[in-house]
């Protein structure tokens, strides 16, 4: 009898402990779970993931899939742990009886107002499958528009970074070995010697202080950007930069038109369309010029009439809207502008790309090259000297 009881003893020991294992793994669990529940209002979803969102959800109810049951197959095929819980509360609150565009509203940072306006229409006309599949090809498109320009940028910001930080090794441990050197010829350096001399110094000197300085600026120009003033500012400065700005209004012009066609083409009303197209330009220009041209056709104007008096508008796009208001497809006139920028784009981009690969070579070549010959100029003029 006693034996038994040894040998029960270790067995309730081992469940005990399996307990306290499963409940701290499950404490765990929870508390990951409410710090994904307080993540979910402020988080900012990616476009590239609303994108695979949207082309699911318009795959699955196309297909003929209840609303709930496609937003329940799209939770459990989610990765991001945030964006799961931002699902599964709007699905929980369609379940509830809420409207899905209102279920969306409360995670502003997740659902655009595009996203949010075009899930209105889709209600009211009895089409959201096939309203979430256009707005699913637009995300496409802005992201593919995306990717093609951060990856023209990629190379010379790699490139410039690199020059960068072997400049600065050079100038920190490389030139004070050789100013020692100098220092025992007993001469008068060369002027671009003594300038690289003071500079590598100073840089040794402030390093740390220059560091902070820069991140403190970067810091401060991030700030000021998100202010009316700034981003105005901001808009003005790139518009004057030579290629740059022509791409950035290029840009800003196809996104408008995309924007206003597809919410036109979907029934969204005129105003809150350019409503929508104004939040969703992220450009000053077309901002003011959505607000005029609210104002102007409020009046009872036409959209021709408003873009023919604004500057940042090109011919292009004003004889486009103006033969959509005559032919009644203002829509299909808009999506044909936008192609034609995105073509435009594309071309450019391509010629940025091709182009900079040789300015960037040449441009490390005269950089590292006068640091070598500032160098080595001091060793030439005494080998002269002493032949």
């Amino acid at each position: 009898m006693a034996t038994s009881t040894a040998a029960a003893a270790p067995v309730r020991s081992s469940a005990t402990g399996g307990k306290k294992r499963s409940s701290f793994w499950q404490s765990q669990r929870l508390a990951k779970q409410k710090q994904y529940e307080k993540q979910a209002r402020r988080k900012k979803i990616k476009l590239d993931q609303l994108t695979v969102f949207t082309q699911q959800l318009a795959a699955m109810l196309e297909a003929g899939l209840p609303l709930v049951s496609a937003l329940e197959a799209i939770q459990d095929q989610t990765e991001d742990p945030v964006f799961q819980v931002i699902i599964k509360n709007v699905r929980m609150d369609i379940s509830g009886g809420t409207a899905f565009s209102e279920a969306v509203t409360k995670y502003p940072n997740a659902f655009p107002n595009l996203f949010v306006s075009m899930v209105e229409a889709g209600e009211a006309s009895g089409g959201l499958a096939s309203i979430l599949a256009k707005v699913a090809t637009y995300f496409e498109d802005t992201v593919k528009l995306i990717k093609q320009v951060k990856s023209a940028m990629t190379y010379p910001v790699a490139v410039i970074a690199l020059a960068v930080c072997l400049v600065q090794v050079l100038l920190i441990f490389v030139i004070p070995v050789f100013a020692e050197m100098f220092s025992s010829f007993g001469k008068d350096l060369p002027k671009p010697t003594q300038w690289l001399i003071a500079t590598s110094d100073f840089l040794k000197a402030y390093i740390l202080y220059i560091i902070v300085l820069c991140i403190l600026a970067w810091m401060g120009i991030k700030r000021l950007v998100k202010t009316p003033k700034g981003r105005r500012g901001k808009d003005v400065l790139f518009m004057k930069v030579p290629i740059l700005g022509d791409l950035i209004q290029k840009i800003s012009l196809s996104r408008f038109c995309r924007t206003y066609a597809i919410l036109l083409r979907s029934g969204v009303p005129i105003l809150r369309s350019l409503e929508i197209v104004a939040n969703a330009s992220g450009n000053t220009y077309i901002e003011a010029a959505c607000k005029d041209i609210s104002r102007n056709i409020s009046q009872g104007g036409q959209l021709s009439e408003t873009i023919a008096e604004i500057p940042y508008f090109p011919p292009t796009v004003k004889h486009m809207a103006r033969a959509g208001e005559q032919t009644g497809n203002v829509d299909g006139m808009m999506s044909k502008v936008a192609d034609f920028y995105d073509a435009e784009i594309e071309t450019t981009v391509d010629a940025l790309t091709s182009l900079m690969e040789p300015m960037l070579i040449v441009f490390l070549g005269v950089v590292i090259g006068s640091i070598v010959m500032a160098m080595f100029l001091p060793i030439f003029n005494l080998a002269g000297a002493i032949s």
